[in-house]
C-alpha cells in the first residue's frame, strides 16, 4: 500500500472515530473568541510532490452556537527532490457545527508565493473536524490552489491545532 493512501486511510479512520461518539447540541449561543495555533501534514494532489506541510494561526469567532468566522494566516510547503514550492495561505471562511464540536469548514482566499517570480494563487479548502472544549482542534482538508494561467497546488492535509479563548 502506497504512503499516500495510508495516510489518507488513518486520517479517515481518526475522523470516524471521532465523529461516532454521541454528542449534543449546544444550549446556548457562544460568543467567543479564540486564537488557534495549528500544524499541518498533507499528502499532494500533484503530481510531483512529496508530503506537503505547514502551520497557521486561526482567529475564530463564534457568532452563535452552531456558526464561527474564520480569518487565518501561516506558511505551506510542498516539498520533492527536484524543488520545493510555498506560499502564505491568508483566508476567511466560516465552520458549521453539525453538532456540539463536530463541523464543517470553508475558507477561501489568496495564497501568497514565497519563491522569486512566484505569483498569487486563488485558495479554497473544504474541510471537517471536530474540537474539544480544552481547545484541541483535529482538521482534515481539501486545499486547493488555481494560479491564474492554469496552474494549480492541491493537498489533503490534517491539521491539529490548540486554541486560547480571548
Amino acid at each position: 500500500m502506497k504512503t499516500t493512501t495510508k495516510f489518507f486511510a488513518s486520517a479517515v479512520a481518526a475522523m470516524a472515530l471521532f465523529f461516532t461518539t454521541n454528542v449534543n447540541a449546544q444550549s446556548e449561543d457562544s460568543k467567543a473568541t479564540r486564537l488557534g495555533i495549528g500544524l499541518s501534514a498533507g499528502v499532494p494532489t500533484t503530481k510531483g510532490f512529496d508530503v506537503a506541510l505547514g502551520a497557521d494561526l486561526r482567529l475564530q469567532k463564534d457568532f452563535s452556537s452552531n456558526i464561527s468566522g474564520l480569518l487565518s494566516a501561516g506558511y505551506n510547503r510542498f516539498i520533492t527532490d527536484a524543488g520545493d514550492a510555498s506560499f502564505i495561505p491568508v483566508k476567511a471562511g466560516a465552520k458549521i457545527f453539525f453538532a456540539e464540536s463536530a463541523y464543517f469548514s470553508g475558507e477561501i482566499g489568496a495564497g501568497i508565493g514565497t519563491e522569486k517570480g512566484s505569483s498569487t494563487a486563488f485558495l479554497w479548502a473544504p474541510g471537517i473536524g471536530y474540537g474539544w472544549d480544552n481547545g484541541l482542534d483535529l482538521g482534515l482538508r481539501y486545499e486547493g490552489a488555481e494560479y491564474k494561467g492554469g496552474g494549480s497546488l492541491g493537498q489533503i492535509a490534517l491539521r491539529v491545532a490548540y486554541g486560547f479563548s480571548l
